[in-house]
């Protein structure tokens, strides 16, 4: 089948007199010098000058020597439909490819893109494609992805198939590709792989975190609880009678409170047989790492922690710093969460 220039320039491309800007000075097109052959036996006539401004690559093959190419400037385009052939030529033409033209050959307009790399269209399709992903289609998008060197196209079905794995792993392009490229396969193992391992991490620090939060938290309800007293414990000078108004961390503070209470009755402390005491110690010890006022300090034992930190050098004292490093630095980051979300409210829902 032969599509005739005036076919081709008009009805079936729908091009306009100023759409091949370097030829419609007048009201008629030059006649066309080249034809596109496709597989399915159509011959489409095309002018040299358009496809070698649009193509490099085709641009190449019109300039090559008489002898490395057929004498009447044929050009073939296998391996895709003729739909797909017309709507690529049209593209050269006019610089234009609608949604539904994505949705019919998308995939054929990448592959043509990327063989005769005409950028506009590949990135045309790349986006077009990321956007009509689906669990039946993901893997052989990601296919030809991978063959035509789209790496946002690419990433984007990785997630799409780490994702709903479960899901993709029951359809056919699965099955095909586990039976027959293996190496892609063991890629997309790796990936997902690689997907879990980073959550877990995420969550490890998300976890590691909130609990320097908690301590940094814990650290402030302690002075606050031996300087100035909060509702049931205060310091030893304070009256305990009177009352004292919850501060705004009382959920820390409570707890705080009760072990304090603990702390300060417990008798098997004496042998080192009680956790909460132990955690209480450790609390006591982590501000004395961290105060700068151990002279006038109400904290009870921090002189006393910072005096035998002093001593011992063979200690554990490296690990502490570590732990006053990170907690400082999760303080300091909460504040500055906080205050964002002061300075920038989330809106209402209405």
């Amino acid at each position: 089948m032969t599509i005739s220039p005036a076919t081709f320039s008009d009805d079936l491309y729908g091009l306009r007199p100023l759409s091949i800007g370097v030829y419609r000075s007048s009201m008629e097109a030059p006649e066309a010098d080249v034809r596109i052959v496709t597989s399915g036996g159509l011959s489409i006539p095309a002018h040299s000058s358009v496809l070698a401004s649009s193509s490099r690559v085709m641009e190449k093959i019109l300039d090559q020597p008489r002898k490395y190419r057929n004498s009447n400037k044929i050009i073939q385009i296998l391996g895709v439909t003729n739909e797909a052939v017309v709507t690529f030529i049209q593209f050269l033409y006019s610089s234009r490819c609608s949604e539904e033209e994505i949705d019919m050959f998308g995939m054929h307009l990448l592959a043509l893109s990327h063989v005769y790399s005409v950028s506009k269209l590949k990135q045309r399709c790349t986006k077009g494609l990321a956007g009509r992903l689906t669990v039946e289609n993901v893997i052989d998008v990601l296919k030809l992805a991978r063959l035509c060197d789209a790496p946002d196209l690419y990433l984007k079905c990785m997630k799409v198939v780490s994702k709903q794995f479960k899901a993709v792993e029951l359809t056919e392009g699965w099955q095909f590709l586990h039976d027959h490229d293996p190496w892609l396969e063991l890629e997309i193992l790796q990936y997902l792989d690689e997907v879990d391992s980073r959550e877990k991490r995420r969550r490890k620090n998300r976890n590691e975190q909130s609990l320097y939060v908690q301590l940094s938290e814990a650290m402030d309800c302690l002075e606050h609880i031996c300087t100035e007293g909060c509702t049931t414990v205060g310091p030893y000078d304070m009256d305990p009678l009177q009352s004292k108004k919850p501060c705004s961390k009382i959920s820390t503070c409570q707890g705080l409170q009760l072990l304090i209470r603990h702390f300060a009755t417990c008798t098997k402390r004496v042998n080192g047989g009680c956790s909460r005491c132990k955690r209480m110690w450790q609390l006591l010890k982590l501000h004395s790492c961290m105060c700068d006022e151990s002279d006038h300090c109400r904290v009870p034992l921090c002189r006393q922690f910072k005096l035998k930190m002093g001593q011992d050098r063979k200690g554990d004292n490296a690990r502490w710093r570590l732990l006053v490093r990170k907690v400082v630095s999760a303080k300091v980051m909460s504040s500055l969460s906080m205050a964002k979300r002061i300075r920038c409210p989330s809106p209402r829902l209405k």
